[in-house]
């Protein structure tokens, strides 16, 4: 039977389907107070058939305690025997990584963790990874992201599930029970567990935050601050579940990318509301890699002036080097490593835009195209679409401007598709025309001074398409070049 601790778990595992069809979970287990009751409280639900999935440990010597570090090691070796599940343990050299990567050792710490969790997770093929965070933990994690300025999205907290690499999810299972709770559970089931000396030292900004600023603010609150700030949590994740949904809506029609570049169309970005906007600018910078955890409110801000303001030309720079930049009706994110549309002399040999020769033969890096000049009544309409390929394409000589030329795809490249009025973005026709990602590294681009006529091997454009009209058709050949 049940204790109330393990109902309340089972309930929110329900509720919020952690579990799912995963086949093993991959605990993280410390030692400590909650991470002991997670594996306690997880290892009684998979006993009351509430899930099938097998349960598997995982452990982390950090090497900063010395003795006490080895002691709780050998703890949680014992406590995975007694319940007869199978236990990895690591040792971590977060000193030295700290050291190297010039971070805190709270953050080598957890950057190490995260990487070494899902390590053993894809090792033993794993889907989830359940840690031990609780109420308490979510409430000192909002009052520190408040600390430093946050959105709806950071007032969210710790949410209950969130997937990472290679879709591998982890869980959180004790989201739904204080520390208060769980140290009742321990002594109710007459359970030990082991004790950090370092959580007491408030040097460490979340010690502080635990020990010094949740009680006092808990002074003058009459209900729990730790209730009142998960309620708070649970309405922020809400409220942005909403926002996604409209941002998730709209990403197709105004997003492009190309490479390590992403795009945003400024004429339907600016009529969405402030909380779809920011949302919009998130995605495109974890998009490029640019973390969130050293951006701020004032980052923000100052993307949405630049989107806001008709100057092309500016741009912002960011933490890492990132960069954000307005070119015309475009937000352009980049890493400065990689640049915004590099100048054509810049670029290799082979991917510089070239002028076509018309008629004549010119070559583009491995490609060779060449340029025919034909009279609509003097060519056989019947003998061209027998020896049509993908590589060959007629056009309207009279409705193209000269010179054409041939080059890569750009982030921001438009062009109307043949047998559509409405123009597309390129990026995202290719994707709806599910083009395999190879063939879209690869597509050359044939435009005329005003339009893209060409996407080879794809779409030729509405634009210059052959009619009953036509007088005169160019025939543009694509084929593999030797040099």
């Amino acid at each position: 039977m049940l204790l109330e601790f393990e109902k309340n778990l089972a309930d929110f595992v329900k509720a919020n389907g952690l579990i799912g069809s995963a086949a093993k979970v991959l605990l993280a287990v410390s030692g400590g107070a909650d991470s002991t009751a997670l594996l306690y409280g997880m290892h009684a639900l998979r006993a009351g058939k509430l899930f099938n999935a097998e349960l598997l440990c995982a452990h982390f010597n950090h090497q900063l305690r010395a003795a006490e570090a080895d002691r709780d090691e050998e703890f949680v070796i014992a406590q995975a025997a007694a319940l007869k599940l199978p236990v990895a343990t690591r040792r971590l050299d977060v000193r030295g990584f700290a050291r190297r990567e010039r971070l805190s050792i709270e953050t080598a710490a957890r950057q190490l963790r995260m990487k070494t969790l899902i390590d053993i997770a894809k090792a033993n093929n794993c889907r989830r990874i359940a840690t031990a965070h609780q109420k308490n933990d979510n409430a000192e994690t909002i009052i520190q992201r408040l600390s430093r300025g946050t959105g709806f999205r950071g007032l969210g907290g710790i949410w209950p599930q969130k997937v990472f690499a290679d879709e591998i999810t982890f869980v959180r299972p004790l989201l739904c029970v204080r520390r208060d709770e769980i140290l009742k559970y321990l002594d109710e089931r007459n359970l030990e567990w082991c004790r950090d000396d370092t959580n007491a030292d408030c040097t460490y900004r979340r010690n502080y935050i635990r020990h010094r600023l949740l009680p006092e603010l808990q002074r003058y609150c009459a209900d729990s601050i730790v209730e009142q700030l998960s309620q708070l949590a649970r309405s922020a994740r809400e409220y942005y579940s909403t926002v996604c949904s409209r941002a998730d809506k709209v990403w197709p029609c105004l997003a492009d990318s190309d490479e390590q570049v992403i795009v945003l169309d400024l004429k339907p970005f600016l009529t969405e509301s402030q909380p779809v906007k920011v949302e919009l600018i998130r995605r495109s910078l974890t998009g490029i890699g640019c973390g969130e955890r050293y951006l701020k409110q004032g980052h923000y801000e100052g993307i949405l002036q630049l989107a806001e303001q008709n100057v092309t030309g500016r741009k912002i720079e960011l933490p890492g080097g990132f960069i954000v930049r307005r070119e015309y009706g475009n937000l352009f994110f980049s890493n400065s490593r990689v640049g915004l549309a590099p100048p054509i002399s810049s670029r290799p040999v082979k991917d510089q835009a070239v002028t076509v020769e018309i008629p004549g033969q010119t070559k583009f890096g491995k490609f060779l195209i060449q340029a025919i000049v034909l009279v609509k009544n003097e060519v056989d309409f019947e003998k061209f679409k027998a020896a049509k390929t993908d590589s060959i394409e007629w056009f309207d000589l009279e409705k193209i401007k000269p010179p054409l030329i041939v080059r890569r795809r750009r982030p921001g490249d438009r062009f109307i598709p043949l047998g559509q009025s409405e123009e597309k973005k390129l990026g995202r026709f290719l994707a709806a025309q599910r083009v395999p990602h190879g063939i879209r590294r690869d597509v050359l681009v044939v435009t005329d001074t005003e339009k893209i006529i060409w996407v080879w091997p794809v779409r030729i454009s509405e634009l210059a398409r052959i009619t009953g009209e036509t007088r005169k058709i160019l025939q543009l050949q694509m084929t593999g070049f030797n040099a």
